[in-house]
């Protein structure tokens, strides 16, 4: 487990998760994205997922070779059978 709060990911591994999950890593939904400005939101999103760590929406897994973001039964069985959950 890595706490992303404690140490921050590098910049390689958020890239290699920002083209797994474009559209849904960083949380669009949290506190922290509503007190950014337009500017902050419109910046790089490696940055922006270094400067603040509770942006990223988690768990984020790594296991059997797959990716995966958050947390479900689908997902939990996926890992379990280590099967790649079908997409939302």
């Amino acid at each position: 487990m890595h706490d992303v709060r404690d140490e921050p990911l590098s910049r390689e591994k958020l890239k290699r998760f920002l083209e797994a999950f474009p559209d849904t890593l960083v949380n669009r939904r949290s506190t922290t994205w509503r007190q950014l400005s337009d500017e902050e939101r419109a910046g790089d999103p490696v940055e922006l997922l270094q400067a603040n760590p509770a942006l990223m929406k988690r768990p984020l897994i790594e296991a059997g070779g797959s990716l995966y973001l958050g947390w479900s039964a689908e997902t939990e069985q996926a890992i379990i059978s280590g099967q790649t959950p079908s997409a939302p």
